[in-house]
């Protein structure tokens, strides 16, 4: 097969204003769809159909909604938004955890997923390139990152991490990145052991339950997740943002103390060993998502002016990195304080 000649940026607008394809699927679906095939020497056969038959459905892990009916909805957007694309019926496995998710990509129960850089991380590690990032949020601004932040009750004394020696800590769970693994590398950067640092450190199990848990007096303190700004201007997203707007929590009565990112906001995974039509398909309609239907997408809660943009493995080299260490560094102490024993 003879190369594909390139096209001009003008060509390609003129591609995308035209271009359409059966069943009101974007056009910019139609066009990355052509130019990836085009681009790695697709087979006509394999983009005609055969890939859907030996698909049959598409399966799409996502994380349980914390009784969020902000994150319930998007996953039904998405899921009916697929399906129109795909040509396929969208299954979605909803996990009460973050390992739920991990598993249902690393085993191949799922095709496809949204997650957080920890538990790609935690996937990577299990199954390496099998899994794969293709997209991820890019805010109005162009940011591609949210921030840990410890959260303490407005009447706290706690001003600082520093204040925080001997206290009660609350994580969120040991596969969230925002709300464990990234901030206790932070930590140690500063010169704080966060095995050390507190009298006592447990899981809550979510970010809602962990500022329940915060609220109800459980910890002195707790990690979440904090987006929508920055720590010089203050955020408007988060589980105590989104709790207030529900009216379970007044924001008022917390204050954050410290922070820690940005990270790198989670991505669109796919199995890499699902057909590459599929694949690109996914990849064009989500990424069409924001531009063609505005509207759904400030819908389902996804910042005004963001878009999705293509990320890969890179994107999240230093989440691997972090959680390589830190339980390489868990391990360490274990056997340390074994032979102390």
């Amino acid at each position: 097969m003879s190369p594909t000649p390139a096209r001009t940026g003008r060509e390609n607008d003129r591609l995308m204003r035209h271009c359409s394809v059966p069943g009101g699927v974007p056009a910019l679906v139609a066009l990355a769809v052509a130019l990836a095939l085009g681009g790695c020497g697709g087979r006509a056969e394999t983009a005609s159909g055969d890939w859907r038959s030996e698909m049959k459905q598409v399966r799409m892990a996502v994380r349980g909604s914390e009784d969020d009916p902000t994150m319930a909805r998007r996953w039904s957007v998405y899921r009916d938004y697929l399906s129109r694309a795909t040509g396929l019926p969208v299954k979605l496995y909803e996990s009460s955890d973050y390992n739920g998710t991990i598993q249902a990509l690393s085993t191949g129960q799922v095709d496809m997923a949204t997650i957080a850089g920890g538990g790609y991380a935690n996937v990577d590690a299990q199954v390496g390139g099998k899994v794969a990032p293709i997209l991820t949020v890019r805010q109005a601004e162009g940011d591609m990152g949210y921030y840990s932040a410890l959260l303490v009750r407005a009447d706290s004394p706690i001003r600082s991490l520093a204040d925080m020696r001997g206290r009660s800590l609350g994580y969120v769970d040991f596969n969230s990145t925002s709300g464990y693994l990234y901030p206790r590398a932070k930590m140690r950067e500063q010169g704080v052991d966060p095995d050390a640092w507190f009298g006592k450190t447990s899981f809550a199990g979510g970010h809602t339950q962990a500022v329940m848990a915060l609220e109800n007096g459980q910890f002195d303190a707790t990690i979440i997740q904090a987006g929508g700004g920055d720590p010089e201007h203050g955020f408007t997203t988060g589980a105590h943002y989104t709790m207030a707007r529900r009216g379970l929590v007044d924001t008022d009565d917390f204050r954050i103390v410290w922070t820690a990112g940005p990270i790198p906001n989670s991505a669109i995974v796919t199995r890499t060993d699902r057909p590459q039509p599929f694949i690109d398909i996914v990849r064009g309609a989500m990424a069409a998502l924001p531009y063609d239907h505005p509207g759904m997408w400030r819908d389902i809660g996804q910042p005004e002016g963001g878009a999705l943009t293509a990320v890969d493995h890179s994107f999240y080299a230093d989440v691997i990195a972090l959680r390589a260490d830190d339980i390489a560094g868990r391990r360490a102490r274990r056997r340390r304080d074994g032979a102390d024993s």
